[in-house]
């Protein structure tokens, strides 16, 4: 481009469908005090990118209104505290403005690339691993030994919370949509992968635990599920629900919560603060980083878009036929080991 100050970008032209995606030419951003300014060569594609695209998802104030929740890059400037210095390798949690050429990002929300990596599945690493250590470990607080149902298992935060579990030590169930995608759970560690199309849920968990239940479910489902999830909780147990894919509105039976002293929570990560989001980074780095560059936890990327194509990527994430990551590719070194 002539212009130095421009690059690349997708935008959100309105509300709707893939198609309302648009390549767009957009002026760099300038990184601020305490952010490091990212040469983006991966950007992943999620869930609430889908819901931002059709107009039900606003980015919190301040953010970019480019989608794009975290990217994989390196640092063309670095902040004043010197937590990154140019050209260093990272993966970072942003609020928005991920599908660009150029993104900036809270110096606390990155972390360095695990060795052996390429940006492309670096670039899956954030949104999923900061959601699910959030919800799971701290929200829930499922601990060593302890057992995690999974709904959605081969999505990409599915596909992290198999991993990451199973590399803890827990006993993990997960749900998918097909035969095919619950064989894929228990290839990634899961006890049992179950087709909720043609199984009931509820049903094996409580099977397989020999009547126990569950002490922690990783929801992203809600609506009519809620009253299954609670029936196959164990006493104290925890359900956390990080989407909605169900609806908002769901029965609850209450007396069920006092007898067996459930926990129901549930958070958005977005909006949180970045010394929120700074103190997950710290904890993935010192857990969950040496557990990817040991090899007990891979990235699955299903499928690599150019970043102009976002709009099959999004038609990707809505068919719900991918197994792991989507991800755009957006320098050329987006397939490159870190």
């Amino acid at each position: 481009m002539a212009n130095v100050g421009a690059m690349n970008a997708v935008e959100i032209s309105r509300p709707g469908g893939p198609d309302v995606l648009r390549p767009v030419v957009r002026a760099r951003p300038v990184a601020g005090s305490g952010e490091v300014l990212i040469r983006v060569q991966a950007a992943g594609v999620n869930r609430p990118d889908v819901l931002q695209r059709m107009g039900a998802y606003a980015p919190p104030p301040g953010a970019s209104d480019l989608p794009g929740l975290e990217v994989a890059g390196i640092v063309e400037a670095a902040d004043e505290a010197g937590r990154w210095n140019v050209g260093a390798r990272v993966c970072a949690l942003v609020a928005g403005g991920g599908y660009a050429e150029w993104c900036v990002a809270p110096a606390g929300q990155c972390l360095p690339i695990p060795d052996g990596l390429t940006y492309a599945e670096a670039a899956g690493l954030p949104e999923t691993y900061f959601t699910v250590w959030s919800n799971v470990f701290d929200r829930a607080g499922l601990a060593p030994g302890e057992s995690l149902l999974v709904q959605g298992g081969t999505s990409g935060i599915g596909v992290a919370a198999i991993q990451l579990a199973t590399a803890l030590g827990n006993t993990v169930f997960a749900t998918a949509g097909s035969d095919e995608k619950a064989r894929a759970c228990e290839a990634l560690g899961a006890r049992r992968g179950i087709n909720y199309r043609t199984e009931d849920f509820a049903a094996v968990v409580k099977s397989e635990t020999g009547g126990r239940g569950v002490d922690v479910i990783l929801d992203m489902v809600a609506g009519d599920y809620l009253p299954r999830e609670i029936a196959c909780l164990a006493d104290d147990g925890r359900l956390a629900i990080i989407a909605l894919l169900g609806g908002a509105q769901g029965q609850v039976d209450l007396s069920a919560v006092l007898r067996r002293r459930l926990t129901i929570t549930g958070s958005t990560l977005r909006p949180r603060s970045v010394e929120f989001k700074s103190a997950i980074a710290a904890r993935l780095h010192s857990i969950v980083w040496p557990l990817i560059e040991a090899g007990r936890i891979r990235p699955m990327v299903h499928a690599v878009f150019p970043l102009a194509r976002a709009a099959e990527a999004h038609a990707l994430m809505e068919s719900s036929t991918h197994i792991g990551k989507i991800v755009l590719a957006v320098g050329p070194e987006a397939q490159v080991c870190a």
